[in-house]
């Protein structure tokens, strides 16, 4: 295993690209207070998730979980399933990827291409998130099956420490000057892994974490939210990863909102990312101008926007479903120019 400090011109697994993504400076407060976001869809498969995905194949296969010709079977809204089947592709492991329609398409595109046997707990085609549903069959497909191996990402301490090299990477690109970390908390691994080592050098960092209205992980009402990848819906149970010790505050971003953020971002500066991004980036961006003086803040930017061509950048997809805003996108590019300007 490579990070980019040795990593030879030529490699011969595609996770040998994994790491030290870059740092990208979105906006720019009056009292240079910056915003900077750590562009995690330069991995492979365009998502922090093959970080994690690697180290719970990893870390399995030394306790002897996963041998030659194993079967790899997990839960996944897309991303965690996109780098499993990377990992498993390179290291020829049979993988299983238990779905929903909520998922975006082109992750289970992607997935099929790579190999993934692809099985749905909603035949039905709705777009409901069924998170309970895919891990109870998940954890049932794998009880008792020998060299048979059930990731469980929320509850896989490995999870988070797949994260751990991003909050190195963070810490040398900026010499240790960061003071807020800013990121969506799903499983919790990437955030609170990303915290975990980056406190070690920055003891005083401020932690914020956010997630989908509708999300339960900060405390209730629950709601169907359309985010993808994030949060954790009502019937689901909050993982062992969120680790609210780390967490100095928790925050909701709707849908229209994080979505909107999206959008605009991409019209203003031509990078595109994911829609849970955007709720990132939003929240991030009302903080920005309380931030003291030249402080830095820096977001964990899960993934990039090409995924969500049919959904989140779909102005149909978006109409059907109300979550199209133009004046709350006209406000959030309104807020950019300005702080771009600086």
């Amino acid at each position: 295993m490579t990070d980019a400090l040795t990593r030879p011109p030529v490699v011969s697994r595609i996770s040998d690209l994994i790491g030290y993504t870059p740092l990208f400076e979105l906006a720019r407060a009056d009292n240079g207070a910056r915003l900077l976001l750590k562009l995690e869809m330069f991995n492979p498969t365009g998502s922090a998730k093959i970080r994690m995905a690697r180290q719970m194949v990893l870390d399995a296969e030394e306790r002897g979980e996963l041998r030659e010709g194993g079967h790899i079977i997990e839960s996944t809204s897309g991303n965690t399933g996109l780098g499993l089947a990377v990992v498993a592709a390179e290291r020829g492991y049979r993988f299983t990827a238990v779905v929903d329609h909520h998922a975006a398409v082109d992750k289970l595109r992607a997935m099929s291409a790579m190999g993934t046997e692809l099985v749905y707990v909603d035949e039905d085609g709705g777009e409901e998130l069924h998170t309970a549903a895919r891990e109870e069959l998940a954890e049932e497909m794998a009880r008792g099956k020998d060299n048979t191996f059930f990731t469980e990402q929320h509850n896989n301490p490995s999870n988070a420490v797949g994260y751990y090299a991003v909050g190195r990477e963070i810490a040398q690109a900026l010499d240790n000057r960061v003071d807020v970390l800013i990121g969506a908390v799903g499983t919790g691994g990437g955030l609170c892994g990303t915290a975990r080592e980056l406190k070690n050098a920055v003891p005083d960092l401020t932690v914020v974490g956010v997630e989908p209205k509708g999300s339960i992980a900060f405390g209730p009402p629950a709601h169907d939210y359309y985010q993808s990848g994030t949060g954790t819906p009502e019937g689901a149970t909050i993982g062992l990863l969120v680790d609210y010790d780390l967490i100095d505050e928790g925050v909701k971003v709707g849908d229209v909102e994080a979505f909107a953020t999206a959008r605009a971002v991409a019209r203003r500066t031509g990078l595109l990312i994911g829609g849970s991004a955007g709720g990132v980036v939003h929240e991030a961006l009302c903080r920005l101008p309380a931030l003291a003086p030249d402080s830095v803040m820096v977001a964990f930017i899960n993934d990039g926007g090409e995924k969500y061509m049919d959904t989140v950048f779909n102005d149909d997809w978006m109409t059907a479903r109300n979550l199209l805003d133009e004046a709350v996108e006209a406000e959030i590019d309104e807020t950019l120019t300005k702080l771009r300007r600086n």
